[in-house]
C-alpha cells in the first residue's frame, strides 16, 4: 500500500519583517514542514530559525535539510534537536548529513575529508546521537567520537524522539541511511563537492530505481521493513506551465538527458496543474517517494504550488 503524500517546503531565509505572516501562511496552505539548510553564508542559521519557527507555529513541523556532520558535536546535536523537539510538542524533524559542499569547509577552515570517512563519522554519530536520545546514560567509542557516561539529551516521553532525516546519493551513505533514519532522501551523488554540470543525470528514473533498491535491501540487511522508511525529493525547479514539455525539453537539452528523464527526475516539477499531480502520483508509484519537498523562496510560487498539489494531494 502506498504511504499517503505529504509535502515541505525549504527556505535559506525569511524576511526580517513579516517572517511570522510568512511562515503561518505556509502551515496554513497544508505544508506539513519547513525545512532549513545548514550552510555558511548570508542564510539563516537552522536551529535558531527552527526554533522561533516552532514558537509562532502550531502544527507545522520544522527540519534541518540537513545539518553538516562536521559542523556540530553530536553531542551538541542530541541535546538541540531532543530540546527543540520538547519544546515544539514533537515537531523537529532532525536532518544529518555527511557534508559535500566543500566550499563551506574551506571557507570555515575545516579538514574536507574523504566521502568514506565522512560517512563512517556521520555513521557514529547518528548511532550515538540516538541513544542519547533513549538511554538514561551513554558510553561510546568509536573511530571518531568518544564520550564516556554522558546524561541524556533531555527527557522526551518514551518513543517521542525526533525522526530522523539522512539523504544521499552513493549506496553507502543511503545504506546508513537505510539503518538508521526514519526519512531517506534520495539525492543526486556529489563527488565533486559542489553541483556539476552532470549531477542531475544521476537522478535518471532508472538511477533512482536503483537508489531506491539500495535503500530497501540495506534496510532489510539491518532487520528493517523498507515500508517503514518514508521516501522523500527535493525539488530545485517548480514550473507551474502550460508549456510544460516545451520546458522540460530546454531542460533536458541542456543536461544530455531526455525530456521523458527530466520528467520523472526529482529535481524538477514541470508541467500544468493536473501533469505535475500525475508526476508526483506516478513517481510515488515507479519509486516509493511519497515525501515531497521544494526549494524556493517565493510566496506566490508556494502557495500556488500548495492549490494544485499539497491540498489535493496530501493524505492521498
Amino acid at each position: 500500500m502506498a504511504r499517503p503524500c505529504r509535502f515541505g517546503i525549504q527556505l535559506s531565509t525569511l524576511p526580517a519583517d513579516g517572517w511570522v505572516e510568512r511562515v503561518r501562511s505556509i502551515e496554513s496552505l497544508g505544508y506539513s514542514t519547513l525545512f532549513l539548510p545548514d550552510h555558511f553564508g548570508p542564510q539563516l542559521d537552522p536551529t535558531v530559525a527552527m526554533t522561533a519557527v516552532a514558537a509562532v507555529t502550531e502544527t507545522l513541523n520544522v527540519g534541518s535539510l540537513v545539518y553538516g556532520i562536521d559542523y556540530r558535536h553530536p553531542v551538541v546535536y542530541a541535546k538541540q534537536a531532543a530540546t527543540l523537539h520538547l519544546l515544539s510538542g514533537g515537531r523537529h524533524e532532525f536532518g544529518l548529513g555527511a557534508g559535500w559542499m566543500q566550499s563551506d569547509y574551506d571557507e570555515a577552515g575545516i579538514g574536507f575529508d574523504e566521502p568514506g570517512v565522512r560517512v563512517s563519522r556521520l555513521a557514529e554519530a547518528l548511532t550515538l546521537i540516538r541513544s542519547m536520545w533513549t538511554e538514561e546514560r551513554t558510553t561510546f567509542e568509536g573511530e571518531h567520537f568518544r564520550v564516556t557516561d554522558i546524561a541524556s539529551a533531555a527527557r522526551l516521553p518514551a518513543g517521542k524522539r525526533p525522526r530522523i532525516v539522512v539523504g544521499g546519493g552513493g549506496r553507502r551513505l543511503l545504506s546508513v541511511a537505510a539503518a538508521q533514519a526514519d526519512i531517506v532522501g534520495i539525492n543526486p551523488a556529489l563527488p565533486h563537492g559542489r553541483v556539476v554540470a552532470e549531477t542531475p543525470s544521476d537522478l535518471t528514473p532508472d538511477r533512482v530505481a536503483e537508489k531506491v533498491g539500495w535503500v530497501r535491501d540495506a534496510a532489510r540487511a539491518a532487520g528493517r521493513d523498507p515500508d517503514d522508511i518514508e521516501l522523500s525529493s527535493l525539488s530545485f525547479m517548480v514550473s507551474i506551465t502550460d508549456q510544460g514539455a516545451t520546458v522540460r525539453d530546454g531542460i533536458a537539452q541542456g543536461l544530455g538527458m531526455s525530456g521523458g528523464e527530466v520528467e520523472c527526475c526529482p529535481l524538477f516539477i514541470v508541467g500544468t496543474a493536473e501533469e505535475i499531480r500525475d508526476q508526483l502520483v506516478r513517481r510515488r508509484e515507479l519509486f516509493g517517494i511519497s515525501y515531497v519537498v521544494i526549494s524556493t523562496e517565493d510566496p506566490a510560487l508556494i502557495e500556488a504550488f500548495a492549490e494544485i498539489a499539497v491540498r489535493p494531494l496530501t493524505g492521498t
